[in-house]
C-alpha cells in the first residue's frame, strides 16, 4: 500500500484536491487499497480554503509517505517557515513530491526546484519567473515530471497530474479505466498547452470572429489582411483598426500565434518532419517556424517535441 499525502494550508484551493479522487478511484478500478490517503497541515485540525469551506486535517509529524503533493491557491500561497520546513525535509525522504497549481510556488520558496523543470498557473508564471529566476520555468506545460520532483498547472491539470502517477505504478490500463470513472479525458499529455491562442483573443463582434475562424481553417495558406477582412465583410482598413481594438494584437500576430499553436500540437502528436509541419501550418519553411517558437515559447521546435516524448 502507498501512502500518499495531500498538504494543505490556510486559504488552500479546494480543487486542489479534486485529485485526490484519481487515487481513490485506483483503489475502487482495482479493488485493492493500494492507495492510502491522508490531509496534512501544519498544525492540524479543520484548515479554511480560499472559498471559506474547511477540512479536516492531522499535523505535520514524522510519518513517512510514498507521495506528497502539495495543494495549490487562488494565488501565491501564505508559506509560513513550518512549511517550507517539512517539505525540504519531505523532498529527501519520499518517493515523489508534487505540486497542484500554485503548490509549485511553496516547492521554490524550498529551494527545491533550483535548476529544474517546472511549471505552475499560466495567470501567475509570470510572477513566478520573477521571484525564482533559477527555476526553469515552463508555464505552457500541464504537468512536468523532473526526476522525483512533479508540477502542475492550475485547477484540474492536478487531475492529469494524478493519473500520469497512477499511469506510472498501476499501468495505462488502470489508468484509463480511472480517467473513464471520472468522466475525464485520459489523459492530456504534460506538454499540451494549457490555454488557447484563440481563447486569449477574446474577440467581442461576430465578425472579429469570423475572421479568426476563417484563419484557423486555412492557416496552410496565405492568410493577408486582404483575406481576413473579406471574411468579416469590412475594408481592410475597417478590419485592421476594430481586429486590434478587440484583441490587443494585430492580425498578423494573431495569425502567426494560430500557426505556432498548430504546429506546436503537431509537434507533440505527430511524427511528421519539421518542413511538413512548416508547410501545413503555413509558415514559409522551417526557419521562419523555428523563429516564431523562439518568440512563443523561447523553445525551438525539436527541443518541444524532445519534451513532450519526455513526459509520455
Amino acid at each position: 500500500m502507498q501512502r500518499i499525502a495531500f498538504v494543505i494550508f490556510p486559504g488552500f484551493q479546494i480543487m486542489s484536491l479534486a485529485a485526490l479522487s484519481v487515487f481513490e478511484f485506483a483503489n475502487v478500478t482495482t479493488g485493492e487499497p493500494l492507495y492510502d490517503i491522508h490531509i496534512i497541515s501544519e498544525h492540524g485540525g479543520k484548515v479554511g480554503s480560499s472559498i471559506g469551506a474547511g477540512m479536516d486535517s492531522v499535523a505535520f509529524d514524522a510519518s513517512r509517505f510514498d507521495t506528497i503533493l502539495v495543494c495549490g491557491g487562488t494565488g501565491v500561497p501564505d508559506m509560513s517557515p513550518g512549511l517550507l520546513a517539512y517539505v525540504r525535509a519531505a523532498a529527501a525522504s519520499t518517493r515523489r513530491l508534487a505540486s497542484i497549481c500554485t503548490g509549485a510556488f511553496v516547492l521554490a520558496e524550498a529551494g527545491l526546484l533550483d535548476g529544474r523543470r517546472a511549471t505552475t498557473h499560466w495567470l501567475l508564471a509570470r510572477e513566478f519567473q520573477a521571484g525564482f529566476p533559477k527555476v526553469k520555468l515552463e508555464e505552457d506545460r500541464i504537468f512536468i515530471i523532473d526526476d522525483h520532483i512533479w508540477t502542475s498547472a492550475g485547477m484540474t491539470a492536478g487531475v492529469d497530474l494524478a493519473l500520469a502517477m497512477v499511469e506510472k505504478d498501476l499501468g495505462g490500463d488502470i489508468a484509463r479505466s480511472v480517467a473513464k470513472k471520472l468522466v475525464v479525458y485520459h489523459r492530456r499529455a504534460g506538454g499540451q498547452s494549457q490555454h488557447s491562442a484563440l481563447l486569449e483573443l477574446e474577440p467581442k463582434s461576430d465578425r472579429i470572429q469570423s475572421a479568426l475562424d476563417y484563419a484557423r481553417r486555412n492557416l496552410s495558406t496565405p492568410l493577408p489582411v486582404e483575406a481576413l477582412a473579406e471574411a468579416a465583410h469590412l475594408s481592410p482598413r475597417q478590419f485592421s483598426r476594430a481586429f486590434r481594438a478587440e484583441t490587443g494584437q494585430s492580425p498578423a500576430k494573431a495569425v502567426e500565434n494560430l500557426r505556432v499553436e498548430a504546429a506546436r500540437l503537431m509537434m507533440e502528436q505527430s511524427r511528421h518532419p519539421i518542413d511538413i509541419v512548416a508547410r501545413e501550418t503555413g509558415f514559409a519553411d522551417r526557419e521562419r517556424m523555428r523563429r516564431a517558437f523562439l518568440r512563443a515559447f523561447g523553445q525551438p521546435p525539436l527541443t518541444i517535441r524532445r519534451n513532450a516524448r519526455a513526459d509520455a
